[in-house]
């Protein structure tokens, strides 16, 4: 199954509205969403049966949408709803779930004052995003050419397509090069986050240090973790973090949906260490989604 192209799998998707077959599911190719980016998404978990926070990423769906200008045709309890009987159609066990929300192809331009618009949820049997022997010792970051744009240039609160251009240019060249992944700076040169996951790093006082958004999303995971350490007693430093720190810090570590908790092994030339107040939020992280 995780080896079929994702044209080719077998089950439901909720499409405005409906379920329809997978392959059923499609949308014309004069699309303002694929053409001008205009859609709006989301990832969600399912552990055991049990989607982890879901109201939360409904949430910052319509949020995201709002900022696009998008008025989303369902409320958020519909949404909600059409999710957990996917889940329950699909007879998802451990999965992800994709919501997003595009607009049509009534307008081709700029102006899509007049388009649909268009709802569906796909989800799928979902294994680990980073293999389990590379958590384990830790992923390898280069450094991006690309960096996160200034506010004003960008809905970057939400969750866009269009924002994730620069994500897919930096992890291919990343992986080309030998990486898994690739660290972001934003358009100040200060360190924002990996390509589709925020960072954290862990200093020689045992405190952990990591970015403020606000040139990037302020991921569900991100806040899920800084309450976690919290509860252990561990000290956030939520501040500007620049490049030049990274020979500081004793470990280090990115967050979100797909990645869980994932220890980085290296940035270029600095290393870290995959410490023990790492695996202790990872398995804690764990715990709390249901995973074990």
């Amino acid at each position: 199954m995780e080896h079929l192209p994702f044209d080719k799998r077998s089950g439901k998707i909720w499409f405005n509205n409906e379920l329809v077959e997978w392959q059923d599911a499609r949308v014309h190719i004069i699309s303002h969403g694929m053409h001008y980016a205009s859609l709006v998404f989301e990832g969600l978990r399912v552990y055991n049966k049990k989607i982890f926070k879901l109201e939360d990423h409904t949430k910052r769906l319509f949020h995201s949408a709002k900022r696009l200008d998008i008025h989303v045709p369902y409320s958020e309890n519909e949404l909600n709803e059409a999710t957990l009987k996917l889940v329950e159609e699909q007879q998802i066990q451990n999965g992800y779930i994709r919501p997003f929300v595009w607009r049509g192809s009534e307008m081709m331009g700029v102006s899509a004052q007049k388009t649909k618009i268009n709802v569906a949820i796909a989800i799928w049997d979902w294994p680990a995003y980073f293999d389990a022997k590379l958590k384990q010792k830790g992923i390898k970051l280069n450094i991006s050419k690309w960096q996160r744009p200034p506010q004003n240039s960008s809905p970057w609160d939400s969750k866009a397509a269009g924002l994730y251009m620069i994500c897919t240019l930096s992890k291919h060249e990343a992986e080309k090069q030998g990486y898994t992944d690739s660290l972001m700076l934003d358009h100040e040169g200060n360190i924002a986050e990996a390509t589709s996951a925020n960072i954290f790093f862990k200093d020689s006082n045992d405190e952990l240090n990591t970015p403020i958004p606000d040139s990037f999303l302020d991921g569900i995971t991100r806040k899920t973790v800084i309450e976690i350490a919290k509860s252990k007693g561990i000290k956030i430093n939520e501040r500007k973090i620049s490049p030049n720190e990274l020979q500081n810090f004793k470990g280090c570590f990115i967050t979100g949906t797909a990645a869980e908790i994932t220890p980085v092994a290296s940035i270029k030339e600095y290393t870290f260490e995959v410490c023990e107040m790492i695996l202790d939020l990872s398995s804690t992280y764990e715990k709390i989604v249901g995973k074990v």
